[in-house]
């Protein structure tokens, strides 16, 4: 008999439940990448449509001085103009787009967290996908049916922001609920980096098409997070239970068949239920396992609360410890991370002299940065014990190295790909701790009783503040970019600095405590 390869034997040695976690964890990141692949367009199309609006001349006229007639061809107003971003603030209306996003985003986020946990989340968030799909695709229908009303844009832009409330909430509600607190922070920080696969992906693909055709930048992205949607509504599990009723449909009492397993280790309840053919919750069977000998390894209590608990209030999340310093902090953060996310490839144009294809290309490292600081950050604070410590020595650096960052771009190339990278790392890592392993420590914190309700309204109320600062920034940097650049990145390290001060408080308490944050194996089923 022929050996069984070892892929089959890697395959066939994960059990279903950790098959399971797979999917949900590879799901949920697939799902919130195309989230942010469909934000990432309107970051690269500035820089086009400040070209096109500044390249205004004698093509809008013929030889003899007269305007050319009305009906003129489509490409040929593209590559003379796109009004109404033709005027001297044009700087001042795309912050007016992306603060209108962002501010719609930040008020829908408070309403989210509540909602989300009153409904269905998949049916919740699949909903979210597809009319975030449908608003994508008709800014970018603008190009293709001509439309220069700034009315028509900045409405399309709030009504995507309301809808992209429900990505954030859910998918995290999701992954909190699939894995318990041990090493949350490499794990969230590994799943956390799809939002910087997101933006790669969304200025690669929207970066393809700005020159020759800026609407299919909006339209494929908007396709993909719809076809995401319809993904999303097929095969996302919110929580384990959930498949409690499936496998007690598929198994009928009168067919179970005994298992040569007596008992052992004070197993004599659980191995009679099991031998008379009652039928077992999901949570017990995952502890049997699925060969012919039953040997548990470790004693096993099954405790079951068959009340439903209640959803938490917004003013009791607020009461949860931690939730205040980190919500404020994140407003900054934030702040500073959106500012790049919307800025960051017009201020390459400018400073590197780059067109919008190239800028847009190198803009993507500034999230390859971001993926590499959101997992340290994870590692190191799961090695320590110290989320907010962890947080403060990175804003700590990221300050200076945003000053170096603002004198080094100027001199090459090669200079600022590494200043990208480490800025990237630096302002990311925190954002991404805060968003994801600090969300669901506090979503699922000791002060609930077990109360996994909490971890959505938490994490919306988290995100939502810092949802204020990401539509502050890009708002303030239109404003502040037109007296130089210099006046944008001191605006960024100033809140660098105020998100650390409100980190004070918590890590002075980390510092001092003598209690060490357990992490172990048997964590990694609490949920």
């Amino acid at each position: 008999m022929a050996p069984v390869p070892p892929g089959v034997r890697l395959l066939v040695s994960f059990n279903r439940d950790q098959w399971y976690r797979a999917l949900t964890f590879s799901l949920t990141f697939l799902l919130y990448t195309s989230f942010h692949l469909s934000r990432k367009p309107i970051s690269i199309v500035k820089s086009e449509l400040h070209k096109n609006c500044s390249s205004v001349s004698e093509q809008a006229t013929n030889p003899s001085g007269s305007q050319l007639p009305a009906l003129q061809s489509l490409h040929a107003d593209v590559d003379c103009s796109w009004k109404p971003f033709d005027k001297s603030n044009y700087k001042q209306l795309l912050g007016a787009m992306d603060y209108s996003f962002l501010c719609a985003y930040a008020v829908g986020m408070y309403l989210s967290g509540i909602i989300g946990e009153r409904l269905p989340i998949r049916l919740y968030l699949t909903v979210g996908m597809l009319t975030s799909g449908l608003f994508t695709c008709l800014f970018g229908l603008g190009y293709i049916y001509n439309i220069h009303n700034l009315g028509f844009y900045i409405f399309v832009q709030v009504a995507n922001g309301l809808v992209q409330t429900t990505g954030w909430p859910s998918v995290v509600t999701c992954i909190g609920n699939w894995f318990g607190k041990g090493r949350r922070g490499l794990i969230m920080g590994l799943w956390n980096s799809h939002t910087s696969v997101g933006n790669i992906l969304g200025s690669l693909i929207a970066g393809y098409w700005v020159s020759s055709n800026w609407g299919l930048s909006f339209i494929v992205p908007g396709l993909i997070i719809a076809a995401m949607g319809v993904v999303c509504f097929l095969f996302l599990i919110e929580h384990p239970n959930d498949l409690k009723s499936m496998y007690a449909q598929n198994t009928s009492p009168g067919k179970r068949q005994v298992k040569s397993w007596n008992g052992v280790n004070g197993h004599t309840e659980v191995y009679l239920q099991y031998k008379h053919n009652k039928l077992q919750s999901y949570d017990t069977e995952l502890l049997l396992p699925q060969d012919s000998t039953r040997v548990p390894v470790q004693s096993v209590m099954v405790v079951k609360n068959e009340s439903e608990p209640s959803a938490i209030s917004f003013m009791g999340a607020l009461r949860i410890p931690g939730v205040i310093e980190f919500s404020l902090c994140l407003l900054f953060a934030k702040l500073v991370s959106y500012t790049f996310l919307f800025w960051l490839p017009l201020y390459i144009t400018k400073a590197a002299h780059l067109d919008a294809k190239k800028a847009g290309d190198l803009s993507t490292l500034f999230d390859v940065g971001g993926i590499v600081g959101g997992i340290l950050a994870g590692v190191i604070s799961d090695k320590l014990g110290k989320r907010a410590t962890t947080c403060a020595v990175m804003l700590l650096l990221a300050a200076p190295t945003l000053y170096g960052f603002s004198m080094i771009s100027e001199f090459g190339l090669g200079p600022t790909i590494v200043m990208l990278l480490v800025c990237g790392g630096l302002v990311n890592g925190p954002y991404a701790l805060i968003t994801t392993a600090v969300s669901a420590d506090l979503g699922t914190h000791k002060s609930l009783k077990g109360n996994a309700r909490a971890l959505s309204t938490v994490t919306a109320i988290i995100d939502g503040t810092g949802s204020v600062g990401a539509a502050l920034g890009p708002l303030l940097a239109g404003v502040l970019s037109a007296g130089g650049w210099s006046r944008v990145f001191y605006m960024l390290m100033t809140a660098d600095f105020f998100a650390l001060l409100l980190l004070l408080r918590l890590v002075t308490k980390e510092l001092t405590s003598t209690k060490p944050r357990p992490v172990s194996a048997a964590e990694l089923k609490e949920h």
